[in-house]
């Protein structure tokens, strides 16, 4: 016998990131876990591709992810999407990462400078670097400044294509296109093959 006042229940649609953040705000461990599963798979990969080390890829993701439980409650989704917050995050950890290695590593040199006298080749080598270097900005310079700005976002600035368009606020194949044809310029006018 079927009960004419019974429907079929539909099933709940899954939670959003947006809603995963709001229950990691009110600090519900097991809606941390589900957004950690959702998302970690792109937060590394973003952070992997600004820091390059594996291991310091991994140490960065988990900051990350700290974070984010930590500052939950200061999501606020009537300025943007969950995934964006997440990512700007990540990319901000990470770019902070590079630039403390770096600061390391040019502590490290400056130390070495000191402790050691340059050589006649390691001053051939350095010449030879900052007059590439002096080419390279000079190629750039003949380059349209739209060009420019997404060639040195996405290669100096290390921005994804999607980053680069969001920061200029234009769609990302236009941002393909104009490094596209900023890379083939600049191949040209340094004579690479």
């Amino acid at each position: 016998m079927r009960l004419s006042w019974l429907r079929p229940v539909e099933p709940l649609a899954p939670p959003t990131h947006e809603d995963l953040i709001r229950l990691v705000a009110l600090g519900d461990e097991a809606a941390f876990e589900e957004l950690y599963d959702a998302v970690s798979p792109r937060v590394f990969g973003l952070v992997r591709r600004v820091v390059r080390d594996p291991a310091q890829s991994q140490e960065v993701t988990q900051e990350v992810f700290l974070d984010i439980w930590e500052q939950a409650s200061r999501f606020d989704v009537d300025r943007g999407k969950a995934m964006s917050w997440i990512l700007v995050i990540a990319h901000r950890k990470a770019v902070d990462k590079v630039r403390a290695s770096q600061a390391s590593t040019n502590r490290d040199l400056r130390q070495g400078i000191k402790e050691f006298q340059e050589s006649y080749d390691d001053v051939a080598d350095t010449v030879e670097t900052q007059m590439e270097a002096e080419r390279v900005n000079q190629a750039l310079e003949s380059l349209t400044q739209a060009q420019q700005e997404a060639i040195r976002l996405a290669y100096y600035g290390g921005y994804t294509h999607q980053e680069v368009a969001d920061l200029l606020k234009v769609p990302v194949g236009t941002v393909k296109t104009r490094i596209r044809d900023g890379m083939i310029r600049l191949r040209d006018r340094m004579g690479v093959a």
